[in-house]
């Protein structure tokens, strides 16, 4: 596993149940991964939003965040998130219709009885950690 060096971040993580807690840092995993062999992200800030463990683009700007957490409300799920305002989950919703249970235009749901389909998962995230690279393509071929 990836040290969490953000104590802030390392705390939030000790605060969930240990069976989530594993789950959860599984996604972490991924989520560094696919950063890690995408090109163009560069290194992730991970931080907290709303108390949720965060994954910024903030050195290359190529990407929307990406976010994790569980909720005591839903006790047997936990999630991905992404920024509503973008198209990402429309987008995933399309692509992979049965493989992901959805939350609106901003969520990847998970149940933690079921295995996540990660070569899914990993192409999502690599999407949002992309996601201003292909609207400044966009705008550039416009120009």
């Amino acid at each position: 596993m990836t040290p969490i060096t953000n104590p802030a971040v390392a705390k939030a993580f000790d605060a969930y149940p240990p069976n989530m807690r594993r789950k959860l840092l599984s996604l972490r995993e991924l989520i560094l991964r696919t950063a890690a062999t995408t090109e163009g992200v560069g290194e992730l800030d991970e931080t907290l939003k709303w108390g949720e463990p965060a994954y910024l683009t903030s050195q290359s700007g190529s990407g929307s965040t990406v976010r994790i957490d569980w909720k005591a409300a839903r006790p047997n799920q936990y999630a991905m998130y992404f920024n509503c305002q973008t198209n990402l989950v429309e987008t995933f919703r399309s692509l992979f219709p049965r493989e992901f249970s959805y939350e609106g235009n901003r969520a990847i749901v998970f149940k933690d009885s079921e295995p996540v389909p990660t070569d899914a998962l990993a192409f999502c995230v690599a999407a949002a950690l992309t996601y201003h690279r292909k609207g400044k393509a966009q705008r550039a071929s416009k120009v």
